[in-house]
């Protein structure tokens, strides 16, 4: 009949307690805040003020401090969408392949004669060659420097288009390749620009894509929208250093034009650099991972000329010698070069898996925007904006939740307290697991909260209603209570999958707002099933076998 087992009521209480106790810092906001700060102070190895100990100490250590993370609207900040220009690109590569084009024209001298670089469009490489019989020649060595395109949209293409128009020959990058790097351009626009918001220390900012070439930043959390641009313009500070030595004491004597550096990779270890640069991060056009001539992990790089031409001439006066690359002060790898490299160009071998070449070339290309950002539009919410937006979600979830305890104890009198019981659990699971995932909470969220109400208790509703019928038609109070669940589970099961189904799809195409939403609506939807099924079941069931009533009223 209605036997639950002892194993299977453990487990649904014991949800329930996790639930109450992964919710509960959030009831003390402020003071698990303050105490989490405090706490990632400590780990980066800071001594706490006492300001700071005293926030530490404010919270136990026993008890969890995961919070919901509060959105842009709810907590204030600045809100910026950027749109990258990724065509200022398409110049920087057309410079860096000049002195490759150079260097394979002048091998072929006797064919084409000199080559001079005219005057161009950005985006398109122009030159010529003294002797005018060569152009077919050097066309077909120019094209021989093509690459292909490396996407899936342009497998089979290259990534330079060679044409001669009248005298001059002219490379432009082709339109697959215009496509791959634009989405390129972006990607790394929005690595650096997490690098950058995430040194801040700020929760949970939301840095996306939107479209082909903008992006979107919201920063809870931070003063005004000005801040954030002065923020985001300063890009990371990647150098290429000699490298004088290496120590384990980070308190090493140098000669005051050396640096002490950590290195990335090796703890405690240290590198004692040159403080004046062989050439810096703003000269790098391109870093892409590869694999060398043994077919072990590597990474291509690229400079432009001014980079190209300094790199060259310090390669070739120091084969043999250890160079380091710095980023942020910290060297991310410390190659030895191998021989001359000229053109700018050249390939990073290590000891790398792959995973650690894609991330190193990821790093490279993080030193600096690749392309500038326009701001098309910028907002600061202020903190009492965000306070008043709580207050007044805070209200509507009490309202609603008012509102349907009246009207479910008034329907069905002992079973709807027993249905508003089931309700505040569900609530509770809901924040306990918003605080679990780490993820953030908006306005639309809270929105998606009071809707996940009304739809726990339709369920309740559906499972009553069957009890009514089973009782008309005769039912003793176990079986009806029983058919009642039975009976109303395949209806709660539709109704709820349609609205997780379109919970997902929201999730996965929208962004912003719409995802907030999508979040909160998807996991109120699991909750509440959950409280609905097991957890009113198992309050009605306890009742039931304490009571032992002979009728009961729906």
């Amino acid at each position: 009949m209605l036997q639950i087992p002892i194993w299977k009521r453990v487990l649904i209480w014991a949800v329930c307690l996790a639930g109450i106790i992964l919710a509960m810092p959030n009831l003390f906001y402020g003071q698990v805040e303050r105490h989490n700060d405090a706490a990632a102070v400590l780990e980066s190895g800071a001594t706490l003020t006492p300001e700071q100990q005293a926030a530490f100490d404010g919270w136990p250590d026993w008890l969890p401090g995961t919070l919901v993370n509060l959105g842009l609207d709810l907590r204030g900040g600045a809100h910026l969408l950027a749109e990258v220009r990724v065509s200022d690109v398409y110049a920087q590569r057309m410079d860096g392949y000049w002195p490759e084009v150079r260097d394979a024209l002048r091998a072929e001298r006797d064919v084409v004669g000199n080559v001079r670089r005219v005057d161009s469009d950005p985006g398109e490489l122009r030159f010529r060659v003294s002797n005018e019989a060569g152009i077919p020649r050097a066309l077909e060595v120019v094209r021989g420097l093509a690459r292909p395109v490396t996407s899936l949209m342009g497998v089979g293409t290259t990534d330079i288009e060679v044409v001669q128009d009248g005298a001059d020959i002219v490379v432009r990058l082709s339109e697959a390749e215009k496509q791959a790097t634009d989405d390129r351009t972006v990607q790394q626009s929005l690595e650096i620009v997490r690098r950058r918001v995430d040194e801040v220390g700020t929760r949970e900012p939301n840095i996306q894509r939107q479209g082909e070439d903008r992006i979107l930043i919201q920063v809870p959390g931070i003063g005004s929208a000005a801040e954030l641009k002065a923020l985001i313009g300063t890009t990371a500070r990647l150098t290429f250093n000699p490298v004088v030595g290496r120590t384990t004491d980070p308190q090493a004597p140098t000669d005051g034009r050396s640096l002490v550096l950590p290195s990335l990779d090796e703890p405690g270890q240290y590198y004692i650099v040159e403080a004046t640069p062989v050439v810096s991060g703003e000269n790098l056009v391109d870093a892409q991972p590869a694999f060398d001539q043994n077919g072990r992990p590597a990474v291509n790089f690229r400079f432009n000329p001014t980079g190209a031409r300094a790199f060259g001439d310090y390669t070739a006066a120091n084969i043999g010698q250890p160079f380091a690359i710095v980023l942020d002060n910290e060297v991310i790898s410390a190659p030895v070069i191998q021989d001359h490299i000229p053109g700018g160009s050249g390939i990073i071998t290590g000891r790398f898996s792959v995973e650690e070449s894609t991330q190193l070339a990821i790093l490279l290309r993080a030193g600096a925007l690749p392309a500038e950002l326009t701001f098309l539009e910028e907002r600061t919410i202020g903190p009492e904006l965000g306070r008043d937006s709580i207050e007044a979600g805070q209200m509507a979830g009490v309202v609603g939740l008012v509102a349907m305890a009246a009207f479910m104890i008034a329907s069905f009198g002992l079973f709807g307290v027993f249905a508003v019981v089931a309700l505040a659990v569900n609530i509770v699971l809901i924040i306990g697991t918003l605080s679990l995932i780490g993820a953030t909470l908006t306005l639309p969220g809270i929105a998606g909260i009071v809707l996940t109400m009304g739809m726990a208790v339709d369920a309740n509703v559906l499972i009553f209603e069957r009890m009514r019928e089973e009782l008309r038609a005769g039912k003793g109070p176990a079986r009806a209570i029983e058919q009642g669940f039975d009976r109303a589970l395949s209806a709660i099961i539709d109704s709820n999958l349609t609205g997780l189904l379109v919970a997902l799809i929201m999730f996965a195409l929208g962004s912003g707002p719409v995802r907030g939403f999508a979040v909160t609506t998807g996991l109120g939807i699991l909750t509440s099933m959950f409280t609905a099924v097991y957890v009113t079941r198992l309050i009605i069931v306890t009742w039931l076998a304490w009571r032992r009533p002979k009728t009961i009223v729906v």
